[in-house]
């Protein structure tokens, strides 16, 4: 069996060395990046080839990549390296890594075109200036072919350990049975949908009830698809850490079923979850981890992959593993699951490390050209978190803490920049002067001054990189906050609106001042961030209890046209959940103030007529706040608790912890807060729920824009801004009550809208409604 790899990933294997070291070093963006690259080839002469597509074998090991350019009149290879800054800074560790992977195409090229020899050239493009630096080397052919034959042969022991690994995990899958007796009602056409959708190469939206054990239903048949289809990667991706951990579980479950299972599991967390020294810079003269890490690297990759001396496989790097895997071999934990990414066959992480503009898992799969298979957890959340990665802000406060820091204090250059930014603003602000503006375009002067002030601050950063951390941080905040909105501005588009909030007036002030407003390129449609993504892989599958309606989902999230839906059939019957509408109440915000008394007698009869847990869900904190005060007031003998703002994880595991099998209880709750979805409490743990809100989003200048928005996209502007989101929250709020196929339960929706023929289409199709007059 052939392994192939990639040449960039080849070089980074075989010739990176030294530290660890994340100091400043500015780097282009990835279109600043390809335009260099046009740039350095447009400049050649007549006959000059770009992207020239290579491939060479040593052995098993087969290596391939695209040269940057050759030009067959001067005989010579280009390695073009696009850079920001200062090149005499570059790190020694960098060059040689470069010359590395040019000496491998070059290579490549010699066999190819049967040359005898080839000048080698490593051109660096200076993305600022478009000057070019040059270092040019001749090489012959025969030298060129034992550098090569020198990497892979660093190589090979590795490439042959996957080829035999990547043969025994494909034996293993293929023989895979489900780790259950049978599968749960409903569970199987899940199953079945996930894995004709990967035999099909397509892209999946699966709507599936809660308690049908999702997670294990799109595992398990996508693994048993692995081996026919020759997906390399499983990317399992979670809102939640909740939705992390119920992968993980599942992926126990089946290594317990198999013996000696051999697959690669890894658990990617956040930085700031991993690191052992959040007081240190990321480099060796800071972070001892840091220090030495690519020597010390190897090492640390096989323990983490190794088989035990009974050939049982290396237990599942989660986070725990991986550091106790790292801190062993003296690297960092972090960076060290961020390496074995390439060498894991299923990978769970956060959405983030896929879909986010510079994902890391999207970019490796790029790089190797992997058939990957993503499964999107919670899908319904994908639309607010992709939302979130392509919107960028710009806050005052951020701009304000720059200029008083020591750094701009101390260089009038930076201080120069950071006072043009802030005039602009100033502009800015008195030409809009309203509460809350959209503008057509991101108004040019301001972009400008940023685009001014990121490049005299990256070359601030690169001529000053042993300045203190605590001199920077608040100008490395901001510098990256502006970097972030340039880069969305360039991307602007229909799918993105810019906006000016001012700053709300206080008791203090009449109004806010010029340059306090919040600047902002504000996606509403993520889909064509998202499409590309969904692409790239061989198949994908979306999958939550709510998706409704389908088409929603397809428009927002940018389905493929020849994308597949399955609506899975709920496994619980209608006498399981009784649910009421109280058409008596209107939680509308002007009869807030009157809903509150019979809210209170509602909660409190069905209480008394069956004691047990209940969870009562508010459309916020204030609302809840006074909802529980009456409750307290009127019905003191009810126990009670509640959500508050900004709880930490400790006070949210004490919070459900009162939801015991013995317990009984009213627990107030915000819709679409921490204790809405993620939860588990089956059985007597809940038996009901109260839904005082159909959880529509505030009314305000900001959302009213991007109603007319989804209405010039789509034509349902109203359903896309607040009835479908709201409605999702209700629905993932109810679905707390029936966890299993033995629970029975409750669920009160406490508003008269509740009862109107659109609303109840939106409702889960076995929910039977009961009205009360």
């Amino acid at each position: 069996m052939t392994y192939i790899v990639a040449v960039r990933e080849l070089c980074e294997f075989t010739a990176k060395q030294g530290d660890l070291d994340l100091r400043f070093t500015p780097a282009p963006t990835a279109l600043e990046g390809m335009a260099g690259h046009a740039v350095a080839a447009s400049r050649r002469g007549a006959g000059y080839r770009a992207e020239v597509a290579l491939s060479g074998s040593y052995q098993n090991l087969q290596v391939r990549g695209r040269a940057d350019g050759y030009d067959p009149a001067q005989q010579r290879i280009d390695e073009v390296k696009t850079f920001k800054g200062r090149l005499d800074r570059q790190p020694a560790s960098h060059r040689h890594l470069h010359w590395a992977q040019a000496k491998v195409y070059g290579w490549l090229l010699c066999e190819q075109e049967q040359l005898a020899h080839i000048d080698v050239a490593l051109v660096y493009l200076d993305v600022g200036t478009q000057q070019e630096t040059v270092f040019t080397e001749r090489c012959s052919a025969d030298d060129l072919r034992q550098h090569f034959e020198a990497q892979c042969q660093r190589f090979m022991a590795w490439a042959e350990q996957q080829v035999a690994h990547r043969a025994a995990r494909d034996a293993a899958l293929t023989t895979l049975a489900f780790p259950f007796g049978g599968f749960r009602t409903g569970q199987r056409p899940l199953a079945e949908a996930v894995y004709k959708a990967a035999v099909a190469g397509r892209c999946l939206l699966a709507q599936a009830p809660t308690g049908i054990g999702k997670t294990m239903g799109t595992l398990f048949p996508l693994l048993k698809a692995a081996p026919a289809q020759r997906i390399d990667k499983v990317y399992f991706l979670a809102a939640k850490t909740s939705g992390r951990q119920m992968a993980l579980d599942a992926l126990a479950r089946l290594a317990d079923s198999v013996p000696a299972l051999p697959l690669r599991v890894l658990e990617l967390v956040a930085r700031d979850k991993a690191c052992e020294h959040p007081g240190n810079a990321c480099h060796g003269e800071s972070c001892p981890l840091a220090r030495g890490f690519y020597d010390r690297l190897p090492a640390a990759r096989a323990a983490a992959v190794a088989t035990n001396s009974t050939g049982q496989p290396a237990p599942a790097l989660q986070q725990a593993r991986v550091r106790e895997v790292a801190l062993q071999h003296g690297v960092c934990p972090y960076y060290l699951s961020q390496e074995l990414a390439r060498w894991a066959d299923v990978v769970v992480g956060d959405y983030n490390y896929y879909f986010d503009l510079g994902g890391l898992l999207h970019g490796l799969a790029q790089a190797n050209q992997w058939r990957t298979a993503l499964l999107v957890d919670e899908a319904h959340n994908l639309v607010e978190r992709g939302r979130k990665m392509f919107t960028a802000e710009l806050h005052p406060a951020a701009l304000a803490q720059a200029r008083s820091s020591p750094a701009a204090a101390q260089h009038a250059p930076v201080k120069k920049a950071l006072d043009k930014v802030r005039r602009a603003w100033v502009a800015l602000d008195k030409a809009h002067p309203a509460a809350y503006t959209v503008l057509e375009a991101f108004p040019d002067k301001l972009l400008a001054a940023l685009q001014q002030c990121t490049t005299t601050l990256t070359e601030h950063f690169t001529d000053h990189p042993a300045e203190p951390t605590e001199h920077t941080r608040a100008l490395q905040t901001f510098y990256f906050d502006a970097l972030h909105l340039q880069r969305m501005a360039e991307l602007l588009d229909t799918h993105s609106m810019v906006d000016i909030t001012q700053a709300a007036a206080t008791h203090h002030q009449r109004a806010s001042k010029p340059g306090d407003s919040v600047v902002c390129i504000r996606n509403v449609v993520p889909a064509p961030f998202l499409q590309p993504r969904l692409q790239a892989a061989h198949t994908s599958t979306l999958f939550s209890a709510t998706l409704q309606p389908a088409r929603y989902y397809a428009d927002l999230l940018g389905l493929p046209g020849d994308h597949v839906g399955v609506d899975v059939e709920s496994p619980f019957a209608a006498q399981q959940l009784q649910v009421q509408v109280a058409r008596h109440i209107s939680t509308r915000f002007a009869h807030r103030a009157a809903s509150l008394a019979p809210l209170a007698a509602l909660m409190a009869q069905q209480f008394r007529a069956r004691p047990g847990n209940y969870l009562a869900f508010f459309s916020s904190y204030d609302y809840l706040q006074q909802a529980a005060a009456l409750f307290a007031q009127q019905h003191p003998d009810v126990p009670h608790w509640c959500q508050s703002r900004r709880m930490l994880e400790g006070e949210q595991r004490e919070f459900l912890a009162r939801f015991s099998t013995t317990s009984q209880g009213i627990a107030f709750a915000v819709l679409g807060g921490a204790f809405a979805e993620g939860i588990d409490l089956p059985g007597q743990r809940l038996i009901g729920a109260f839904v005082a809100t159909l959880g529509l989003p505030q009314v305000n200048p900001v959302n009213e824009q991007i109603r007319e928005r989804m209405h010039s996209l789509f034509g349902a502007g109203y359903d896309y801004t607040y009835l479908y989101p709201g409605l999702q929250k209700v629905v993932q709020a109810a679905g707390r009550v029936i966890r299993t196929p033995d629970d029975e339960g409750v669920v009160h929706l406490m508003d008269e809208r509740f009862a109107q023929a659109q609303v109840q289409s939106l409702l889960p199709a076995w929910w039977q409604t009961r009205g009360r007059a």
